[in-house]
């Protein structure tokens, strides 16, 4: 029996835990916390600032912030809200609208991410874009505006199967977007930041959604590591066929993909997506490299800037699927995010090991 099974918590009674959120409590989670965590006071702080810019200090209620020691939120509130806050759930897998922020600097503070919650519909949204080009869906959907029905014997299709995935990050996501891949015939290629030699060395103790993702690390036939652009380098060499990146956005990891590594791609006509974040692509080599052909496609979830300009180049780069950064929405979203934060309660309540605690050296 779990801790959650086993009834009233009351090692929290003299904390206060804010959720900080762009909408309501619809699902009654504060009046659960309530009763599982005894004493505990529980606040749920609705924002009404744009999930891209920080809330104001003048546009929050300082009231409601009162003692506030355990937090739950994607954008960092003002820090004079958060003196006596010890711990941070954020409702993101990255932490980079964090870096700067003076609660994160403060290392007595811990930090955790929701990886993993987001890990199934990205997974999803990586395979069916790249479905999606090889089966030429969104020229067939221009067909049908103008009520043409193509001859099938000029349709270029390529199926999935004996192709080769790489996946730059092998983390909950990439482990989740192996396992699709693997299940329509492709090799899966992983690349970490250090080294996975060993069985132990290659599991992923993140959240999990059960029954999905690889957390023994058994899907990559091959496994490639390294910080030094030369290390990615050599990872982007090996005739992939479909690029995906999803590392943690860093000063190392800033603009990963630029004009060397397109050129580097061109070998296969690499398709490449993206569903980290903007700035891992340097965007006018992007473009030049989809102009020129250098890779068959390419597919954002996430641009640089956010939100991408009308007049942006970007719009009318031909082979390109665009996303608003939805690849995290499923209707299903919401329940895990409570589900990780109870849990995450539970163990700090119980002085057990969190669940995807931030390394501050790394920051992921």
């Amino acid at each position: 029996m779990s801790v959650a099974e086993a009834g009233e918590i009351s090692s929290l009674s003299n904390d206060v835990f804010i959720f900080f959120a762009p909408y309501p409590d619809s699902t009654g989670f504060v009046q659960r916390l309530s009763r599982r965590f005894k004493g505990l006071k529980v606040r749920w702080v609705k924002t009404t600032a744009s999930p891209l810019n920080p809330p104001r200090a003048e546009d929050l209620d300082a009231s409601e912030w009162d003692g506030v020691t355990l937090l739950a939120t994607f954008m960092p509130p003002p820090p004079e809200f958060l003196s006596k806050v010890r711990f941070v759930q954020l409702t993101s897998a990255g932490i980079d609208r964090w870096i700067a922020h003076p609660t994160y600097q403060d290392k007595k503070i811990t930090f955790a991410t929701s990886n993993g919650v987001h890990a199934t519909q990205i997974a999803e949204w990586v395979i069916g874009a790249w479905l999606m080009h090889q089966h030429a869906f969104l020229h067939y959907a221009t067909n049908m505006e103008t009520g043409t029905w193509q001859s099938p014997f000029t349709a270029k299709v390529q199926d999935s199967t004996e192709t080769r995935i790489g996946i730059l990050g092998y983390g909950a996501i990439g482990r989740q977007t192996g396992r699709l891949a693997k299940t329509l015939g492709m090799e899966v290629y992983a690349y970490t930041r250090t080294e996975r030699l060993t069985p132990e060395s290659r599991r992923d103790d993140s959240y999990c959604v059960p029954g999905t993702g690889d957390p023994d690390g058994l899907l990559p036939a091959k496994w490639f590591h390294g910080a030094a652009k030369e290390d990615v380098n050599k990872f982007l060499a090996q005739d992939l066929d479909l690029l995906v990146i999803s590392v943690p956005l860093t000063s190392e990891t800033r603009h990963i993909l630029s004009y060397e590594q397109f050129e580097i791609l061109s070998k296969k006509k690499t398709f490449v997506a993206n569903i980290a974040r903007g700035g891992h692509i340097n965007q006018e080599a992007l473009i030049k490299a989809l102009e020129t052909e250098q890779i068959r496609g390419a597919a954002l979830d996430v641009t640089d800037p956010e939100p991408l300009p009308s007049d942006h180049p970007l719009w009318k780069t031909p082979n390109l699927i665009i996303t608003p950064h939805i690849s995290l929405k499923t209707d299903a979203l919401f329940e895990r995010l409570l589900d990780l934060m109870e849990l995450n309660l539970e163990k700090l309540a119980t002085g057990q090991p969190l669940i995807n605690v931030v390394n501050r050296q790394l920051h992921y």
